[in-house]
């Protein structure tokens, strides 16, 4: 989790998002990971700072808060080129923070993902600002300790190291305990994965490493399980095949097994200054002590210089919170606020990250995650649409609307000898199914692929997050069609959720209708999501699972319910100019609707905010979300609660059959209502409802 940058692109704040952080307005997401959250934020001058909150499981642990206190008083030793200082810091708040400036720009994965290795003049700049960076933090007395591609921005001005998230003093104060290894696979060095032990000379051989995925952009110790990345880092030698000659003697020396025999940071970075000023015809002199200052400003001068990495469009800065989190991250979506910024930042986002697709590699690849929470309830729930899969019929129904063709709930009553003998098999997938799965053999699987490759391409078009392509695989042994997105890197939790979702949903409604049509001979009825981070992955990490012969959606009394789920999907902006358009509209007449009721005397009270409901569409469940932040309790009541339901159905479903009757492209017939009371980040759900009469109704 980068503290530093926009590695990722600006996204609004979500529900539950502090609207301030210290001195700092918050303005949006930068990202998040395992140890928490990195807002964009404004000073009250208005410079652009990038601030890191640490997660509350984390913030809780006395022995890391003591650890975070430190960590943050070393920081604010580091001054140098080729870095970003620490702004402030609070290591005593409940949620301990620390602000960083913000630099737009790529990280050095995203960027050689979307452009390739970096060459010549670049490459010899990266090198140098990377290894002075290095220097400056270990001529403080620090150890960054988690030197990675992740962690390195591609600024224009140069390269920027970031994030000394797990920074530890040199002086032997640091409160880590002994023998527990961190960092990331790969980029660890062979002491610290033999007795843990972290000091400069591990940040070296991880710079090394760095520095031969840049020139390559290859992994020097290769992928696959984080056992047989730590066994070639401590007993293999590197990758450096394509690195240029004279840079390849310095990375020999930095990535020695031994400690003792690696280059220093300042040593490397003077050999690499070397070798850009022969590029660009200037000389750097190997100088004195008193001339360190002057050779270090040339050497920064010599980066600048040769530095030319293609343009990252920078976002449009959203605007800071006036009121909670959540305010400002729905009434970009309900008041549609600067809507085509919001759509082009989406856009340019994931144009860093597109990837060229391709079927599940079988050789190779990086540490698989544990399984995840997917089970067969939560897969199934996930799956909770009832769009009908285009081309998921095997009558074929071009001529009708798929929207009214019902997604079969029990495709197998009745049959007494169905392909499909896995019904009511609750066991996860077994490890291997996802890499023993093949592509389509035959029509029939190929007509499947297509139409769940296709549904789930138009569920994330609408939240411009269709780069995550879905390769469709079978396991005939397993029963079992495999949904894979990637190999697509460095993006969020959330992103992989969403991704879950669609493929699922996807998968569960295109095999309920294979087997309500073909059910002795289709032998498809479980369906898993997987999400492969790159290429020449072994096994990739498994999202959720379900099957497909007990609905695909998620209910009670075939009623349709709102989720948690559902929820998050709904508050990414929408890309679509329809739903940015309904929003708006439906947003507003809410609001007014609601002002209106209050004023029949029905002893209810208005909310303390203008922009207290928002919404937003859920393509995944074809839902609009309605959530209204209620800070002053004014939905406390079942009574009141019942009247914001009125409210919402009786002024969402007009518009929302309006655009249903206009065209085949509109999806959404449901709505569901939540209230976030107080200041609390989960939702309440108050209710939920279809706007379509039952005899019109697709799905189940």
């Amino acid at each position: 989790m980068s503290a530093a940058g926009s590695g990722g692109r600006i996204q609004p704040a979500r529900p539950g998002d502090p609207s301030r952080i210290g001195p700092y307005r918050v303005a949006g997401r930068l990202g998040a990971g395992g140890m928490g959250t990195v807002f964009a934020a404004t000073a009250g001058d208005g410079t652009r700072v990038a601030v890191k909150v640490i997660h509350p499981s984390q913030a809780g642990d006395p022995e890391f808060r003591a650890r975070f206190r430190r960590e943050v008083q070393l920081s604010a030793r580091v001054q140098g080129p080729c870095l970003l200082p620490l702004l402030a810091a609070d290591p005593d708040a409940d949620s301990p923070w620390l602000a960083t400036a913000y630099v737009a720009g790529p990280t050095l994965a995203q960027h050689l993902a979307a452009h390739g290795p970096l060459a010549d003049g670049v490459l010899y700049a990266f090198a140098t600002g990377t290894a002075q960076a290095l220097e400056a933090i270990h001529a403080a007395g620090v150890v960054h300790r988690d030197v990675k591609p992740q962690n390195v921005l591609l600024a224009p001005a140069g390269p920027r190291m970031v994030d000394f998230g797990i920074a530890h003093a040199l002086d032997g104060t640091s409160v880590t305990r002994t023998g527990v290894v961190t960092g990331t696979p790969g980029w660890i060095s062979p002491e610290h994965y033999r007795g843990g032990v972290a000091g400069a000379p591990g940040d070296l051989f991880a710079w090394g490493a760095l520095v031969a995925y840049a020139a390559t952009a290859r992994l020097p110790f290769g992928g696959g399980p984080a056992e047989a990345v730590a066994y070639r880092v401590t007993t293999g030698e590197p990758d450096l095949e394509g690195v240029p000659e004279q840079l390849r003697d310095i990375l020999e020396s930095a990535l020695a097994k031994e400690p003792a025999e690696r280059t220093t940071a300042a040593e490397a970075a003077a050999g690499c200054a070397r070798l850009l000023a022969a590029a660009s015809t200037r000389v750097i002199g190997s100088g004195t002590a008193a001339r360190a200052g002057h050779e270090a400003a040339a050497m920064q001068e010599l980066v600048t210089a040769q530095w030319c990495v293609p343009a990252w469009q920078e976002d449009t800065w959203p605007r800071a919170a006036g009121g909670t989190g959540r305010r400002s991250r729905h009434r970009a979506v309900a008041a549609v606020l600067a809507t085509a910024a919001v759509a082009g930042m989406c856009v340019g986002g994931v144009l860093a990250l597109r990837p060229d697709g391709g079927g599940p590699a079988k050789d190779g690849g990086a540490p698989a995650r544990s399984a995840g929470s997917g089970t067969k309830e939560r897969a199934s729930g996930a799956a909770g649409g009832q769009s009908a899969a285009p081309g998921g019929d095997a009558r074929g129904r071009q001529d009708t609307d798929p929207r009214t063709v019902a997604v079969p709930t029990d495709p197998l009553a009745g049959v007494a000898d169905p392909a499909f003998t896995r019904t009511g098999d609750e066991d996860q997938p077994a490890p291997g199914e996802w890499n023993a799965s093949s592509a389509a053999a035959g029509p029939a699987e190929a007509d499947a692929a297509a139409a769940i490759g296709a549904e789930v391409t138009r569920m994330l078009a609408t939240k411009d997050m269709a780069f995550m392509k879905a390769t469709v695989t079978f396991n005939r042994r397993a029963q079992t069609v495999v949904v894979t997105a990637g190999p697509v890197s460095t993006l969020t939790d959330d992103y992989k959720e969403v991704f879950h979702r669609a493929g699922a949903t996807a998968a569960c409604t295109t095999l309920a209708h294979r087997l309500k049509d073909a059910p002795t001979s289709w032998p498809y009825g479980r369906f898993s999501v997987y999400w492969k981070d790159f290429d020449g992955q072994d096994e990739a990490t498994i999202l959720g699972f379900g099957e497909a012969t007990d609905g695909c959606y998620t209910g009670s009394a075939g009623q349709r319910e709102g989720s948690e789920e559902g929820l998050t999907t709904a508050t990414f902006p929408s890309s679509d100019k329809s739903e940015i358009q309904v929003a708006g509209r439906t947003a507003k007449a809410l609001t007014a609707a609601w002002r209106t009721r209050v004023a029949e005397g029905h002893g209810l009270t208005p909310f303390d905010s203008d922009d207290a409901i928002t919404l937003g569409f859920d393509p995944v469940e074809d839902t609009l979300y309605v959530w209204v932040n209620d800070t002053s309790d004014t939905l406390a009541g079942r009574a009141q609660q019942s009247h914001f339901r009125d409210v919402v159905e009786r002024t969402a479903c007009p518009r929302l059959l309006a655009e249903y009757n206009a065209g085949r492209r509109w999806n959404y017939t449901h709505w569901s209502a939540a209230v976030f009371q107080g200041n609390s980040p989960a939702p309440q759900f108050v209710g939920s409802g279809d706007c379509l009469p039952a005899k019109r109704r697709g799905g189940s």
